[in-house]
């Protein structure tokens, strides 16, 4: 997982701004024809409406100042006035459109990119900071649409109107133009320079942001830790840092960002005042008639506003294509856990699962389970039991690829799991976390997520099941009641007995459990265990559980320690063995709780 993190630091920073654009009109170009079409078309009138404005220029200040004629001035002013409203309706439909087609660009990234989330392991994000993966997606994704804006706008108006007008103004006065053309590329140059600092800027920002919203986002779901343990001052010590530091890169890019303005408006400054002079001396000392000049002095103003756009470009384009790099650095990492081109559907019947020498080790860890071999018969009851670190919620994890063994075979009725759908494989599990989560919605909603056809009898009937049915009766609306913010409106044990009836409408023939009922007080766990015992009844079910009321009736407990298998029988057979690591825990299991000892 940490070489895939370091691969995508590379890929932020890697490709240049054509191959990002490449890429981009490669992926939503296409769709969207005919609205660029339309959006260019208007685009194009607005840059010919601007250029015919400075032309006409000239014939307004000789016709009607000059030589007086009443007659053209009014056909003149109409032809302006018709320029105008041409180019407000154009101005209108172009706008409109790039919104609509950028507004579908952001979405359909966000879906991407969902979907593409959904795609990779487990193990990515318990690497990847959640704070983070929000910031990359809400602060990034505009870059893909402000790319594709930024280059139809600027080369279908800006563009075609600073070549227009600079037409006009070569067709008035070549010399003139021949001085501003030769001073340009300096200010060209200076953007380059400002460009190449923002985008190591724009990266660093997000990062820092990314860092703000997870200390935030922390200190939300830890309040009641942080009032307890009295930390605000440490933390708002700490996030105080972060922030300084967010706010003194933001500040960083917003000098680099507006220093195109003092270079422009120096090079108009000059320009204009140039003009001017050079005008003014032509029509004092050489009787030249002023109408070339105003035409040519309004085309040169004209052509401020997109000239200095486009000298912002590069600069906006370096931060739009930084923030679509870090949207492509997540949408180009393959998942970790390929299937294989050939793999089939799982087919369950007696449900037997058997590892095989298995071994595992998170990434740059040592290892967690060494060379296990276990047997969970079908249709039976399977305890994993153990100290703590013993390596059986791994185990768990395993089953259903939520990692893949470093060494080693899992199967399930003989079909080994790598060589399976991952779709397949989860469709016939049912699984119990030891740390219940629930999702923004309704209890009926969470209960459903179990098995998405299933029918609010169902539902209810699992709610029964799980002794979750009369406490969601006393909610104010019911089963229709919103559970906010992963259950906050709910006790810890309200939340695992709705998880566990979310397991049990699922109706998969294997069922995990990793520590089901540690939520549980005595009395709920009792009547939570008694129902799943009737769910249980026909199921493969691999259960952690540190009660004693919940090993003892397994089919086969299976301890572990270190990462290894030390015994395996029943609660009977292991119990009588003095020098047994489970007599052990069970002789030295805390009184009037059943719960073992070390577990």
């Amino acid at each position: 997982m940490k070489a895939e993190t370091k691969k995508t630091k590379r890929q932020i920073d890697a490709g240049t701004v054509s191959s990002v654009l490449k890429r981009i009109i490669a992926e939503n170009g296409r769709d969207h024809i005919p609205g660029y079409a339309f959006a260019i078309f208007c685009l194009v009138v607005i840059a010919g409406t601007t250029a015919f404005t400075a032309w006409i220029m000239e014939a307004v200040v000789n016709e009607a100042f000059a030589n007086k004629r009443a007659d053209v001035v009014v056909a003149i002013c109409g032809g302006i006035l018709a320029a105008f409203v041409l180019r407000g309706l154009a101005t209108y439909g172009q706008a409109v459109t790039l919104s609509k087609i950028g507004n579908n660009i952001v979405a359909r990234y966000q879906r991407r990119l969902y979907s593409h989330l959904m795609s990779l392991s487990v193990g990515f994000f318990a690497e990847a900071r959640s704070a983070h993966l929000a910031a990359q997606v809400s602060q990034n994704v505009n870059g893909i649409r402000d790319v594709l804006n930024l280059t139809v706008t600027s080369t279908a108006r800006d563009l075609l109107s600073l070549i227009a007008l600079i037409g006009v103004m070569i067709s008035k006065d070549p010399i003139l133009s021949l001085i501003i053309l030769v001073v340009a590329p300096a200010l060209i140059y200076s953007l380059r320079i400002v460009s190449r600092k923002l985008r190591k800027a724009t990266v660093e920002a997000v990062h820092l942001n990314s860092h703000v919203l997870g200390a935030m986002q922390e200190t939300i779901q830890g309040i009641t830790i942080v009032k307890a343990f009295t930390m605000e001052r440490e933390l708002n010590s700490k996030v105080d840092t972060i922030i300084t530091a967010a706010e003194g890169r933001a500040n960083r890019i917003a000098r680099l960002s507006e220093r195109t303005a003092p270079l422009t408006e120096t090079f108009a400054g000059l320009a204009i005042s140039g003009v001017l002079a050079y005008a003014a001396f032509r029509s004092i000392y050489h009787d030249i008639p002023p109408g070339a000049f105003f035409a040519f002095v309004t085309a040169l103003l004209m052509a401020y506003d997109p000239a200095r756009r486009l000298a912002k470009l590069q600069v906006q384009m370096e931060r739009a294509v930084a923030n679509a790099r870090m949207i492509y650095a997540l949408l180009d990492l393959q998942p970790q856990q390929r299937e294989q081109p050939d793999a089939k559907d799982l087919v369950v019947s007696d449900a037997r699962i058997e590892l095989q020498g298995v071994a595992f080790a998170y990434a740059n860890g040592d290892p967690i389970l060494k060379g296990v071999d276990i047997v969970a018969e079908g249709g039976k009851t399977t305890a994993l039991v153990g100290p703590s670190g013993a390596g059986k919620s791994t185990i768990i994890n395993l089953i259903p690829r939520f990692y893949d063994p470093t060494e080693g075979h899992i199967l399930i009725d003989g079909q080994d799991i790598t060589t399976v759908t991952k779709t397949s494989l989860r469709h016939s599990l049912a699984y119990v976390s030891q740390q219940p989560y629930l999702f923004e919605g309704t209890i009926r909603d969470n209960i459903r997520y179990g098995r998405p056809d299933a029918t609010d009898a169902e539902i209810e009937e699992a709610a029964k099941l799980a002794h979750a049915h009369d406490f969601i009766l006393a909610q104010p609306k019911g089963y229709d009641t919103p559970v906010g913010e992963n259950g906050v409106t709910l006790s810890g044990g309200q939340r695992q007995r709705l998880s566990i009836a979310r397991a049990l409408v699922r109706r998969a023939p294997i069922l995990l459990l990793d520590e089901a009922t540690s939520a549980l007080d005595n009395e709920s766990e009792a009547a939570v265990q008694k129902a799943l015992e009737t769910a249980m009844t026909g199921r493969t079910v691999i259960v952690i559980a540190h009660r004693l009321s919940t090993v003892v009736k397994a089919d086969k407990i299976v301890v572990m320690h270190e990462g290894r298998v030390m015994e395996e029988g029943t609660h009977e057979t292991l119990a009588k063995r003095k020098d047994g690591l489970y007599a052990r825990l069970n002789n030295l299991q805390a009184p009037g709780t059943g719960q073992l000892a070390g577990a």
